[in-house]
């Protein structure tokens, strides 16, 4: 088979050994992976996968089961996406079957290629982690990127008013289109936040600079700011008897290092409560462009230019899409 994989700052499409199916797994012909930053990083060297994953590109992707392992459920010919700790760029995958879901009824298998990674990473950080209740402000930095596209709407149809930042006028009004209240452009100055909060829950993917010491200030008493990232550096500086005083609950968190169990359980209660809402219509798949797989090199600069609102997109068998 054919597999995208990071080479010394750039990616190759290159042959790789088929998989076997285990038992347990499905092999799944893929029709199209979904690019997040974590792929960015892994290509320039930065982000090695997980001990025992992968090290194929791709956290997400969709496509067509062509064979399924003993003590499976899943069907041969079933359309689903999964989430993935590596190995979503490629012309197959195999997966733990419990890590798969069945595309939403309604949706492409492109749409269904951009849900898996950043729907269960605004369901495990905002509504298990930190516990979000219905009617609580939530905060989103990048909050036009794919991972703040999903909470939008997640936040919306959840109960929770939402605001952001962003990086220009044009994604401030792509978020309120989506359903935030509003928000500022970083560049404007991030200090106009303090009119809308405090927030009882802040989910960052920036981290250090002056995101951090901001966030401490922007929280309410009791608030949860839970850190997915590092874009803004891994140094900061923080008051501490604002932290004691408001009783700020700091939530460090990662998904693609957790164990087969943890992320089971993460994708059956996804399942359970988010999945629904894309039949219904009330969550709709943000996929900003689509490349085709062998023109990757132009996917990963579209994304690191930091310039897309939603979800960046590789084809990889147009003939499924």
């Amino acid at each position: 088979m054919k597999a995208l994989q990071g080479v010394e700052g750039h990616v190759e499409w290159v042959d790789h050994p088929s998989l076997e199916c285990d038992v347990g797994q499905v092999k799944i012909r893929v029709a199209a992976a979904g690019l997040n930053r974590a792929d960015l990083l892994q290509r320039a060297g930065l982000y090695p996968p997980p001990p025992g994953a992968s090290e194929i590109l791709g956290l997400e992707c969709s496509g067509v089961i062509s064979e399924v392992g003993a003590g499976s459920s899943w069907q041969v010919g079933d359309r689903v996406c999964t989430l993935l700790a590596g190995g979503g760029m490629a012309e197959e995958v195999v997966v733990d079957g419990r890590h798969v879901l069945p595309v939403p009824e309604g949706l492409t298998l492109v749409q269904a290629a951009a849900i898996p990674e950043v729907y269960a990473t605004v369901w495990l950080n905002l509504f298990q982690l930190a516990g979000l209740k219905p009617g609580e402000k939530v905060l989103l930095h990048a909050g036009a990127s794919g991972i703040g596209s999903a909470a939008i709407q997640l936040c919306k149809a959840f109960g929770n008013p939402t605001w952001v930042s962003v990086g220009s006028s044009e994604r401030l009004e792509y978020c309120v289109q989506l359903g935030a209240q509003g928000g500022v452009v970083r560049t404007d100055g991030l200090s106009a936040l303090n009119d809308f909060g405090p927030f009882d829950v802040i989910l960052d993917p920036v981290g250090g600079g002056e995101y951090a010491k901001l966030n401490v200030k922007l929280a309410a008493v009791d608030g949860r700011w839970v850190l997915i990232g590092l874009m803004g550096g891994r140094d900061a500086t923080l008051d501490l008897a604002q932290v004691l005083g408001k009783r700020v609950q700091l939530l460090g968190s990662t998904l693609r290092t957790r164990d087969d169990q943890f992320k089971a359980d993460l994708l059956s209660d996804l399942g359970q409560h988010v999945w629904p809402l894309f039949s219904e219509g009330r969550l709709n798949p943000q996929v900003a462009r689509t490349f085709a797989v062998t023109d990757a090199e132009a996917a990963f600069a579209e994304l690191a230019g930091n310039q897309v609102s939603g979800k960046v997109v590789l084809i990889v068998d147009a003939s499924l899409v």
